[in-house]
């Protein structure tokens, strides 16, 4: 369906920013001989068996709408559509998503409420943490890439470069080394120690991994806790003699008292955003 719209798009760009004339060529000749190989003159035949011999496209002129170097309104439209069909694996792969998205789903798992949040809620609530944590990545992406390319100061690769700079000055920080020498020694390649030196297609795999291995961790520190009210609870009703009922059913409102008591989200979302700075 995307690739679809985006050839679409992509048609209706050229056609209607794009015009192709065919000129007359009178004194130039093209080739090595001498001989022009300009048949008839531009446009001029009588029948439609002419057609197959008629050559005057030797020269074609293309004119660009606005001729002012900014992108054309489709063209904007193309790369917005391009850009939004990569948004999801650069938001999961080279930003803070993944961590955020895997600690609110241990939290809410800990605290036993099955879909409460729900889903759609952890996800809109790790987006949002994500545009914070990575408003000065976008802004420096805007300033020193999108800019500049708008204004044609810089090239399409160039372009790339500097876009994906500060995409790699945040993940450094966030990458151990373990992980980054572990990809390099299955790449089979020697590294130096230098940060600058790391390629991204070892650099996003080992941020990737950092990420699962510090979100776990923080995950299992969250249910500790937690852990200790259903073994009280638990012991409790083996004390009891309630064999019969479930310790989840009496320890679920003791988590959830002690989760508000204890500013749980305040908690879990302040001190998660801090790893980050």
């Amino acid at each position: 369906m995307s690739i679809c719209l985006l050839v679409s798009v992509g048609i209706l760009w050229f056609e209607g920013s794009i015009r192709a004339r065919a000129t007359e060529i009178t004194g130039d000749r093209t080739g090595d001989t001498e001989i022009s190989t300009t048949i008839d003159p531009a446009g001029t035949y009588t029948e439609p068996e002419d057609m197959d011999t008629l050559n005057t496209v030797n020269r074609v002129t293309l004119e660009y709408q606005g001729d002012n170097g900014t992108l054309a309104g489709p063209l904007r439209i193309l790369i917005t559509l391009t850009l939004i069909s990569f948004a999801p694996i650069i938001i999961i792969t080279m930003t803070s998503f993944t961590r955020i998205i895997i600690v609110l789903h241990f939290t809410r798992a800990a605290l036993n409420t099955q879909t409460a949040p729900p889903n759609q809620i952890l996800i809109a609530i790790a987006l949002i943490l994500t545009f914070f944590i990575m408003n000065p990545t976008i802004n420096r992406i805007n300033v020193e890439a999108v800019q500049p390319m708008e204004a044609g100061e810089i090239e399409q690769d160039e372009f790339f470069q500097k876009a994906f700079a500060p995409l790699r000055d945040f993940m450094i920080p966030q990458t151990q080394v373990r992980d980054v020498q572990l990809f390099y020694d299955i790449a089979q390649q020697e590294w130096d120690g230098d940060n600058d030196s790391i390629p991204g297609a070892i650099l996003v795999p080992s941020f990737i991994l950092s990420e699962l291995r510090r979100a776990f961790w923080i995950g299992f520190m969250i249910y500790i806790p937690f852990i200790v009210i259903d073994m009280v609870v638990a012991s409790t009703l083996m004390s009891m003699g309630m064999m019969m009922l479930p310790p989840t059913t009496v320890s679920m409102p003791f988590k959830i008292l002690l989760f508000i008591m204890a500013d749980g989200w305040t908690l879990v979302i302040g001190n998660l955003v801090r790893t980050f700075y």
